[in-house]
């Protein structure tokens, strides 16, 4: 078991629900989920990409796991493992099942919601896109390319975040994932070190290695910037040459939200307003050769292409 009871019960009591019997994948239901199902919104990656966001299945297969101890982070630290120390591990197949009817049992509720979407409502119990990206490291999780690959066989489009740390597991993925992000939150070794602070050897190394091994995946590639107001909104031309290297699809620059136990780390002042974000984005933009194509202010997000 990777938690303790009390932390499983402070991660349930937040929305998670933990699947197969190992205690290191889980789903929670996403908020754009439900604001999708009472037709009041939708996340900002329905209009950027148009992925369903009433057909989500939000996962991880890694929960606990990952290298790096973010100050953005909303998640709780403390039980973070910089490895995968255990020998079992739950199977992709049985992790899917389990997660979709995990997130139907959450949904249940909105069957007597008379605000519901009816139509949507139906579509739910059959999610369409798995966004792999809930907590901690998926590539960290040894069946990481057979449960893309299930995923895959079972028509779903997955949307898998990587910190970059794996960066044979990355190279070596069989199975293409929809669409594969990497996490590029620093412009200088310095900068990542204070606001991503890895608990890893070599970890500004990796991170670069994958960027310049992004550009021959198959799949879609996106590289994903959190901006944090004071800590790591500088040296756009850094940034710039680094999406450079890796030739991505597209950049999302998107704001720090300042939730969860990221204000233990952080406070409001560290979170960008929209325009702000925008700003930085153009900046970005300009120097790796891509422009502003679309945005979401609610998210405090834009799309760079």
């Amino acid at each position: 078991m990777s938690f303790t009871k009390n932390q499983i019960e402070k991660l349930e009591k937040s929305g998670y629900r933990f699947v197969g019997t190992h205690g290191h994948a889980a789903v929670k239901v996403c908020h754009w989920t439900r604001q999708s199902i009472v037709d009041k919104g939708v996340c900002y990656k329905e209009k950027f990409y148009g992925i369903k966001s009433h057909r989500c299945l939000q996962m991880s297969p890694a929960v606990p796991n990952c290298q790096q101890e973010c100050e953005f982070c909303w998640r709780d630290l403390t039980y973070t493992q910089t490895s995968w120390e255990d020998d079992e591990y739950d199977d992709p197949k049985t992790i899917i099942d389990d997660a979709i009817k995990a997130q139907a049992n959450l949904l249940c509720g909105f069957f007597g919601n008379d605000k519901a979407n009816r139509k949507k409502l139906e579509e739910v119990k059959n999610p369409t896109n798995a966004a792999i990206s809930l907590a901690g490291e998926p590539t960290l999780y040894p069946k990481i390319d057979a449960l893309i690959g299930e995923f895959n066989r079972r028509n779903f489009t997955t949307f898998v975040v990587s910190n970059g740390q794996c960066v044979d597991r990355l190279r070596n993925l069989e199975n293409d994932p929809y669409q594969l992000y990497l996490s590029l939150d620093a412009p200088s070794k310095k900068i990542f070190d204070e606001v991503c602070r890895p608990r890893i050897n070599d970890a500004w190394s990796n991170l670069n290695e994958s960027l310049e091994t992004l550009s021959s995946f198959n799949s879609r590639t996106c590289i994903r910037n959190t901006c944090v107001r004071g800590r790591n909104m500088e040296q756009a031309e850094e940034y710039g040459k680094l999406i450079r290297k890796a030739d991505p699809d597209y950049v999302e620059v998107k704001a720090y939200m300042c939730v969860g136990s990221s204000r233990e780390r952080l406070t409001l002042d560290n979170m960008p307003t929209f325009d702000e974000v925008k700003e930085f984005a153009k900046k970005i933009g300009k120097e790796c050769g891509k422009e502003i194509v679309n945005e979401s202010e609610i998210s405090r997000v834009v799309l760079l292409e």
